[in-house]
């Protein structure tokens, strides 16, 4: 067992709330909109740094001053969480900080029903998806990501200006350039793992001979120096749009099933066995490369898969601390 013991003070709807752990599946059950979803986001903070959904003001109950979270681990020790409705802070091991170390942080695979639709929503939606599985994979990943997006910003506001020179670009340009190449090195080494693993993972719990594959759909250039250029070629096109058309802010991570894109080709009962591949494979990659059997957090996605699913999900995450929310009990 990991986790303990959480407990919530004035977070969203929670008043007070205590989650009392088992070594292995904890369940929380409850009707829709009576904040399950929330002692996940809560555990997730405290595990990765910040919501999977949402800023602190939102977090943060009506017409209170402050929410607090406290995590108690199995070791004994506790991870606590406050915002005080302006400022954010993190206690371990009695000491504060802005933001959770990254010694302190802990791996997670969230599940949540929406997930289920990615095959099918928008690229940004999909970035957003694997960024966040690769930045548990690789805190370089993590890191870079975070400079680019910075560099980003501060260049499309650049390009909003009256009196902008390409000139101006060059600082920002180079950044871009740097961390945009180290990305997408990472995101093809990345896609290329789960490619090896996927189809068969995908046939183990579909029970057929069909193919996934998961595609890298980009124009951008693990060359830095190729990456500037491209930069620096789109120029006119950038400050005529306001914005920057080029780099890895536009990938899309596009799903093939049997060579074909499985938005339209797969059915939907497909699209769930290619999802739950996807955690099987991102549960197995983190032990891999961290040495850390991963929380598994499981926001009421067993209403969304039938008993066969529902058993495979279970079967697979067996060696892992397990948390459910449901609007039912169920057998296992």
């Amino acid at each position: 067992m990991i986790i303990k013991s959480v407990k919530l003070v004035n977070f969203r709807n929670h008043s007070e709330y205590l989650l009392e752990c088992k070594d292995s599946t904890s369940l929380i059950l409850g009707e829709n909109g009576c904040g399950k979803t929330s002692v996940l986001e809560a555990i997730y903070i405290l595990t990765r740094g910040k919501s999977f959904r949402a800023v602190d003001a939102e977090i943060l109950k009506r017409g209170e001053e402050f929410y607090r979270v406290e995590i108690e681990f199995c070791n004994g020790e506790k991870s606590i969480v406050t915002f005080d409705g302006k400022d954010k802070t993190f206690i371990i091991l009695d000491k504060k900080t802005k933001r959770l170390p990254k010694k302190n942080k802990y791996p997670v695979v969230l599940f949540l029903p929406s997930d289920l639709n990615l095959v099918s929503s928008s690229p940004v939606r999909r970035r957003e998806y694997f960024d966040r599985i690769f930045s548990q994979f690789n805190e370089k990943y993590s890191d870079d990501l975070l400079r680019y997006e910075k560099a980003l910003k501060q260049r499309n506001e650049l390009l909003k200006s009256d009196y902008l020179k390409p000139d101006m670009m060059f600082s920002w340009n180079i950044l871009l350039a740097k961390y945009g190449a180290e990305i997408e090195h990472l995101r093809k080494q990345f896609i290329e793992e789960i490619n090896k693993r996927i189809t068969k993972v995908y046939r183990s719990i579909a029970n057929n001979d069909d193919e996934v594959l998961i595609k890298l759909d980009s124009t951008t250039s693990e060359d830095s120096d190729e990456y500037l250029r491209s930069l620096e070629a789109n120029f006119e096109k950038d400050r005529i749009l306001g914005h920057t058309s080029f780099g890895v802010h536009r990938d899309d991570f596009v799903f093939l099933f049997n060579q074909n894109e499985a938005d339209g080709s797969a059915s939907r009962g497909e699209v769930r066995s290619i999802i739950l591949a996807l955690k099987f494979i991102e549960a197995e990659m983190i032990l891999e490369k961290l040495s850390k059997r991963p929380i598994i957090l499981l926001d009421d996605v067993f209403s969304e898969l039938d008993d066969a699913r529902r058993k495979c999900l279970v079967e697979n995450f067996r060696d892992n601390q397990v948390i459910i929310t449901s609007v039912e009990a169920f057998g296992s």
